[in-house]
This record gives structure tokens, C-alpha cells and sequence, in this order.
């Protein structure tokens, strides 16, 4: 098994994973031409000076590197002259501090980089969105050296990962321990956000709020089966991928703490865990032993730096917002047992279903599966549950309306058509 491990830029990371299995580590800067996966406000601000040191440190401890440029759109910046210098220079620089691979999600940038920087090893980015075998051809064709597999639609769709398996060539990584929806209809729309609120020289500046990371979060609340039916892998179950022929996966999540992503790897490495299956997959809500006891007011500052913009949205409007992140311990770690809790040992042959029935063609509601497994595996703290609902009835209705902008009001909307 090779795994490929989100990165803090917390040196002492690297130490920490030397004896597992760690082949990479992928980060970025968090903001730069191109942009990437996740806003600049989400992620640890590094600049240019800690990310070559942080390359350095991994590559004397034999790990390589990989930056993403995974920006799943790039504002169409790539086909203008002062786009193309920028992407060029940032590539450029990535080759002179011994950056080995990057990630793309643009057939287009993935030419750019096997034209002019073959000495790239490439990989296709989850947002690329590869889900049949068709797609997972056309990018090797392109010259990619790993493709990155659709983790929403193809992660418990063992007929079609065979598929892939036996008609294409090149490396293939699945994504482990994510968390999104299962075959989540915004997530297009959330990638392409994601894109525009960390690229620099962005008319936004960084600014955004996460409609979609809202609504996703809270939905989980409303519907636990939600929790059960993303598309995680949990360390027991990595050997029915391997029995596959696949021997790669992806480990995140970039803002978790050094203790985070340590606990992770080794629960992957050994294949087993034993307590919250949140504590592997879940980016955001840990607890107070695992995180740096400045974490909190460093991602505060961090948020503030991107989001205080009096001029572009109404600031007392966001307060329900922060509210939220404080509740589900986006900003902050949280105390005392976990409000939300999925015991990992529970889903103890969960998978078994999957190995000969898929999901792609199957009403979720009339099969109940899922229904079944999270009825006893989630447990959520009832009161914890109300809380944050209201908060995010709030917060949506004040979205939805306009009035977190303060000039739109649905009770003012002109009337449609008679």
C-alpha cells in the first residue's frame, strides 16, 4: 500500500509518518493562479518560504511531493498571455524546489505540464470526475501517470472499479477517507467555488461562504443516514480494493492537526480502528487532546483576514455563521465526548452488499440499507442536534432571501408571471 498524505506544513508531520507508508505528501500555497480544492480561508496560510522548506524537510525523509494545481476551473485564465506567464512561472518555481508530481484537473493544464515539464510525474484530481472506464482513457491518452478516481460516484461500485482496473495501464488512486455526499448533486458547483476562492488576482479576494460545505453538514444532522452512505473507505475494509488491484490511496485533510493526520495514517496502515469513524474522515470537529491549543484563534484570524468584507456583505449577518463553525468545531476544537459519534467496529461488514450490488441504479429509500446500518452505528446528541439546526435555518434563510447582502428581501420580490 502507498499512501498519499494532505499535509499541515507542521515539519514534525514528517517524522511522525516516516515508519507507514507515506509515498507523498500533496498542499499548496493557499492562494496562487491557478487555485485548488479548498478556499484560501480553509486551509493554513503558507507562503512560498515554508512550502520550499516543507518540500526540503520531506524529501531528505525520502518523501516526495506533490502541489496541487486541481482547480477544477481555472477563470479561463490559461488561454490569456499574462495567465500563461503566471501558470508557467508558478511550474517554474515548483522545478526549482524539487517539487516531484502534480495534481490536475484540466486536460488542458495536465498538456501545458507534459509539453513543457516532463519531469512532472501527473495525477488527475478527484474533480476531474473520472467514473467510467471511457473517461479513466481518454486521460491516459492525455499522458496522465495516476488517475484519481471519482470517489462520490464509483467508491462502493466494485463492478465498475474492476472495469477500470482492467482497461487502463497507468497508476490508479481511490480517495479514502472522505466524507461528502453520495453522488452529491452540488458538487460541481461547490468545486468550481472552491476553485474561485482560492486563486489570486479573483475579483471575490478570497471572500466566500460555503453554501454548499453548509449544506451538506447539515443535512447529515437532519438525515444521519447520510453519514453512512458517503463515500469513505475505512481501514478494515482497504483489502477488498487491493483484491482489485488497486494499491493507492489518498489520506486528507489539510487543515487537521499534526496528532489528525498521524492517527489516520496509522489506522490505514494497520487496517484497523477502533472508536469514532469521524476521527478518520470528518474534516472539521476534533477534539481538544488532538489539536495545537492555538489552532483555534489561528483559524479564526485566518477566516477574519478572508471574510471581513463590510462592503460585500452584511457583517452581523454572518454572525450565525460563525456560530455554526464554532458548534461543529470548523474554527475551534471541541470538548468532552463527541456530539456526533459513528463506532467504526459497528460497520463490522458493511461492505459486503457492495461487493455484488451497486448503487448507481438503486432508490436509496426503497433499498434501506444504509438506513439500517445508521440506525445503529450514529449516535447524535439530541440536544447538540437542535442547536445547530436552528442555526442553520437561520443561516440559510438569510441566503436564501438576500438579506445577508441587506438589499434583497423575498417578502419585496417582484411577483412572477400571473
Amino acid at each position: 500500500m502507498d499512501i498519499s498524505l494532505a499535509t499541515n506544513f507542521d515539519d514534525a508531520l514528517i517524522e511522525r509518518v516516516r515508519p507507514y507508508p507515506v509515498k507523498e505528501l500533496f498542499g499548496k500555497l493557499s492562494s496562487d493562479v491557478t487555485g485548488g480544492g479548498r478556499a484560501s480561508y480553509q486551509i493554513v496560510g503558507v507562503d512560498r518560504r515554508r512550502v520550499s522548506e516543507h518540500v526540503r524537510a520531506a524529501r531528505a525523509a525520502g518523501i516526495g511531493f506533490n502541489y496541487l494545481l486541481n482547480a477544477a476551473c481555472l477563470d479561463n485564465r490559461e488561454f490569456t498571455r499574462r495567465g500563461q506567464r503566471e501558470i508557467r512561472a508558478l511550474l517554474d518555481w515548483l522545478t526549482d524546489i524539487g517539487v516531484a508530481a502534480v495534481t490536475v484537473a484540466s486536460p488542458f493544464l495536465l498538456k501545458i505540464v507534459k509539453t513543457c515539464y516532463p519531469h512532472f510525474r501527473t495525477r488527475v484530481s478527484v474533480f476531474a470526475c473520472i467514473d467510467h472506464v471511457r473517461k479513466a482513457r481518454m486521460w491516459e491518452d492525455l499522458g496522465a501517470d495516476c488517475l484519481m478516481l471519482d470517489s462520490l460516484l464509483i467508491n462502493r461500485e466494485f463492478r465498475l472499479l474492476k472495469a477500470v482496473r482492467e482497461n487502463v495501464k497507468c497508476e490508479l488512486e481511490l480517495l479514502a477517507n472522505n466524507s461528502c455526499l453520495s453522488a452529491c448533486a452540488y458538487s460541481h458547483y461547490h468545486m468550481t467555488t472552491l476553485a474561485h476562492a482560492s486563486q489570486n488576482r479573483h475579483f471575490s479576494k478570497g471572500f466566500f461562504i460555503d453554501w454548499c460545505f453548509l449544506r451538506c453538514t447539515m443535512m447529515k444532522l437532519q438525515n444521519p443516514v447520510e453519514y453512512i452512505r458517503s463515500e469513505w473507505i475505512r481501514p478494515e475494509d482497504l483489502h477488498l480494493y487491493e483484491d482489485l488491484g488497486y494499491h493507492r490511496f489518498k489520506i486528507t485533510e489539510r487543515s487537521a492537526p499534526t496528532e489528525v493526520l498521524v492517527r489516520r495514517v496509522q489506522a490505514y496502515a494497520e487496517r484497523r480502528y477502533e472508536g469514532n469513524l469521524l476521527d478518520l474522515v470528518q474534516p472539521y470537529g476534533f477534539s481538544k487532546d488532538a489539536s495545537d491549543p492555538d489552532a483555534g484563534r489561528s483559524r479564526l484570524w485566518w477566516a477574519l483576514k478572508y471574510n471581513f468584507r463590510p462592503f460585500q456583505v452584511r457583517m452581523s449577518r454572518l454572525w450565525n455563521v460563525k456560530k455554526i463553525a464554532e458548534e461543529r468545531g470548523m474554527l475551534n476544537s471541541l470538548a468532552g465526548n463527541p456530539p456526533v459519534a459513528i463506532e467504526n467496529r459497528a460497520l463490522d461488514g458493511f461492505m459486503d452488499r457492495f461487493l455484488t450490488k451497486g448503487c448507481k441504479d438503486m432508490d436509496c429509500d426503497t433499498c434501506r440499507y444504509c438506513h439500517r446500518w445508521a440506525e445503529q452505528a450514529v449516535k447524535i446528541d439530541p440536544q447538540y442536534k437542535a442547536r445547530c439546526l436552528s442555526l442553520y435555518e437561520k443561516t440559510f434563510d438569510d441566503l436564501h432571501s438576500g438579506r445577508m447582502w441587506g438589499r434583497f428581501d423575498a417578502a419585496h420580490a417582484p411577483a412572477g408571471p400571473a
